[in-house]
C-alpha cells in the first residue's frame, strides 16, 4: 500500500464553488445586503494577495486589542464581512490575530490599544512575531492566502458562536455560568476562548483551520461541516503514521496539508494507492 501526494489547484477549486450550498437552515440576516457589499470585499481580497501594505476604505470597523486573550474585541462592525469573520461570544465579536491582521491589511479594520491609542500595521506584525497569540507567521500566510481566494476560514474546533458549538465540550464554561451575571459570563467566556486557542499545538501535526467554500448564506450559528481542514507542515513532509492518525480523526472531512516557504504557500493531500501485483 502506497500513499500518493496530490498538489491542490485552489484556483480551479474555487471556480467550481459557484453554485455550492450548505444546509445552513436558512439565510443570514445580512443576505439582502450581501450582493451589494461583495464587490467591494472581493476587490480588497484580491488586492491583499498582491500587496503587503495598509489599504484604506471609506468605512472601516473598529476593534480593541486584548493582550490577555490575544484577540481583538470588535467595538463597531461595518459591512457584510462580519458574516464570515470573527467568533461571537456573549453578544460580542472577537477576532483572532490572523483575522485582525488580515482585516487591517485590506483596510477593513481600525485597531485600538487598551488605552484607545491606534495600533499600526507594524505593531500587529510585531505581535505575530512575538508568538504570544498562538500564531506563527506561516500560519498567518496560510490564512491570508485562503481568504484572498475567497474561502471562509475559521480556527479548527473553535465554534463560530455558542449556538453553533457541536457539543458542550467546545464551550466548557457555558452551562456552569448561565445563571451568573453578565460580567461573570463575559469573564468566563473569555477564558474559554483562550483555552480553545491554546489547545492548538503549532509544533504538532494537527488541523489549524476549518475551511468552507464561499457562500452568501453562511451562518455562524449553523455553519455545517467544513469542506476541508488544513494542517500546517514544518520542515520535512509528515510521516505516514501521523497522516493516518490525523485522517482517522477527521471524521471523513478532507484534509489538506500546507507548506510555506519564502512566502510561497503550497497545498497538498495524500491518497492511498494499491499497486497491482506483477506476474
Amino acid at each position: 500500500m502506497l500513499i500518493s501526494c496530490n498538489f491542490s489547484s485552489f484556483g480551479s477549486f474555487l471556480m467550481e464553488a459557484t453554485d455550492w450550498e450548505i444546509s445552513s437552515g436558512g439565510a443570514s440576516d445580512d443576505d439582502d445586503n450581501f450582493e451589494q457589499d461583495i464587490k467591494e470585499e472581493e476587490e480588497c481580497l484580491r488586492s491583499s494577495g498582491n500587496m503587503r501594505k495598509l489599504q484604506f476604505r471609506k468605512h472601516a470597523s473598529t476593534a480593541r486589542w486584548n493582550d490577555e486573550m490575544g484577540m481583538a474585541e470588535v467595538l463597531e462592525n461595518k459591512g457584510s464581512l462580519w458574516t464570515t469573520s470573527g467568533i461571537v461570544r456573549c453578544g460580542k465579536i472577537y477576532c483572532s490575530i490572523e483575522e485582525t491582521l488580515f482585516l487591517i491589511e485590506v483596510g477593513a479594520l481600525h485597531l485600538l490599544d487598551h488605552d484607545n491609542s491606534s495600533l499600526s500595521l507594524k505593531d500587529v506584525y510585531k505581535k505575530v512575531a512575538e508568538g504570544k497569540s498562538e500564531c506563527i507567521w506561516e500560519q498567518f500566510e496560510v490564512y491570508r492566502h485562503l481568504k484572498s481566494l475567497g474561502y471562509i476560514v475559521g480556527k479548527h474546533k473553535v465554534p463560530w458562536s455558542v449556538k453553533g458549538a457541536r457539543n458542550g465540550g467546545d464551550i466548557s464554561s457555558r452551562s456552569s455560568i448561565e445563571n451568573k451575571g453578565s460580567t461573570d459570563f463575559e469573564s468566563e467566556d473569555e477564558k474559554s476562548i483562550c483555552e480553545l486557542l491554546n489547545a492548538v499545538q503549532l509544533n504538532e501535526l494537527t488541523p489549524i483551520f476549518d475551511v468552507y467554500l464561499p457562500h452568501s448564506k453562511f451562518r455562524k450559528s449553523s455553519p455545517g461541516d467544513p469542506n476541508f481542514m488544513v494542517c500546517l507542515t514544518r520542515g520535512y513532509p509528515p510521516p505516514k503514521t501521523d497522516i493516518e492518525v490525523i485522517e482517522r480523526k477527521s471524521g471523513g472531512i478532507p484534509m489538506k496539508y500546507c507548506h510555506v516557504e519564502h512566502g510561497r504557500v503550497c497545498f497538498f493531500s495524500f491518497d492511498k494507492v494499491k499497486l497491482p501485483v506483477l506476474p
